[in-house]
C-alpha cells in the first residue's frame, strides 16, 4: 500500500470513530441533578394544610405551578419543610418537582402550631433556614371545624413568632385565603372573611425592621370553578394560586 495512503486511513479510522460515537448519544432528556453547591439558592417554606399538601388525583397544591414558574424566570431557590410529597409530577425543563413542604392535610393551627415546633430544628439543620414562608389559608380548617376565632389569631401569631426566632429576616407572605365553594355554611365563609381582616393587623403588629409580614390577597377573583372540592384546588386553581406567590416573591428571590 502507498504509505501516504495508509498514514491517511490511519488518521481517518478515529476520526470516523469519533463522528459516530457524537451519533449515537442519546437524545433523551433526563432529570437534572442537584443544583452547583456554589448556587446560592433562597429556601422557601409553604406552610399550612390540605392546600399545601395537595393530594394528587383528588386535588392539586399550588407548589408544582409555582415552582414551574420559578424555573422558567431561572431563579434559584429550594423548597424546604419536614414533609416530601409523593405524588408523581411530570418532568419540567430536564428538572423533577421539589417536593418538600411543611403541609399538613386537615391541619387546625394548632395542629400546624405543633408540627412545627416540633420540626423547625431539624428542618434548619438538615435543609436550612428558612427565608421565605409562604404561609396558606392561616385558620381555614379552624374554620370548617367550628374552633374558637380568637385561638386560631393567636395560634396564627405564634407560627410567625417561631419563624422569626429562627431567622430575625424571614420574609412571610400570609394569605387572605380563597374562599370555599360558594355553598359553604354561612358561619364557616364568616369566620373566613373575618380572619381574611384580621391578617392585615397581623402583618403590621409583626412585622419588624428586618422581618416583613407581607399579606397576598388569594380572595379576589377565585371562584368556585378554580375548586376540585368544597375547599381544595383543581389544576386552574393551583395555577391562580401559584401566579399571585410568583408575583409576590419574584423580586424577593432575586434581591436574597
Amino acid at each position: 500500500m502507498n504509505p501516504m495512503k495508509k498514514n491517511l486511513l490511519y488518521f481517518l479510522f478515529p476520526l470516523l470513530f469519533l463522528v459516530s460515537a457524537c451519533n449515537n448519544k442519546s437524545d433523551t432528556p433526563t432529570p437534572s441533578q442537584a443544583p452547583s453547591p456554589n448556587i446560592v439558592s433562597t429556601k422557601i417554606l409553604p406552610i399550612g394544610a390540605s392546600r399545601v399538601a395537595g393530594n394528587r388525583p383528588e386535588y392539586e397544591s399550588f407548589r408544582y405551578e409555582l415552582w414551574k414558574l420559578l424555573l422558567d424566570d431561572n431563579l434559584h431557590f429550594d423548597f424546604i419543610g419536614s414533609v416530601k410529597d409523593e405524588a408523581s409530577y411530570p418532568i419540567y425543563k430536564n428538572q423533577s418537582f421539589d417536593p418538600d413542604h411543611e403541609g399538613g392535610r386537615g391541619g387546625t393551627s394548632e395542629q400546624i402550631l405543633t408540627a412545627l415546633t416540633e420540626s423547625i430544628d431539624p428542618i434548619v439543620s438538615q435543609l436550612g433556614t428558612p427565608e421565605v414562608v409562604l404561609f396558606s389559608t392561616p385558620g381555614g380548617n379552624d374554620a370548617l371545624q367550628k374552633l374558637s376565632f380568637e385561638n386560631a389569631v393567636q395560634n396564627v401569631n405564634a407560627i410567625i413568632d417561631i419563624l422569626q426566632s429562627k431567622n430575625p429576616n424571614v420574609t412571610i407572605i400570609i394569605e387572605q385565603m380563597a374562599p370555599p365553594r360558594a355553598d359553604t355554611e354561612s358561619d364557616v365563609l364568616d369566620f373566613m372573611m373575618q380572619m381574611n381582616a384580621e391578617v392585615v393587623n397581623i402583618a403590621a403588629s409583626q412585622s419588624t425592621a428586618t422581618s416583613k409580614v407581607m399579606v397576598i390577597d388569594m380572595a379576589t377573583g377565585f371562584t368556585d370553578a378554580l375548586l376540585a372540592d368544597q375547599v381544595h384546588y383543581n389544576e386552574a386553581g393551583a395555577r391562580f394560586i401559584a401566579a399571585r406567590y410568583y408575583d409576590q416573591i419574584k423580586d424577593l428571590i432575586r434581591m436574597k
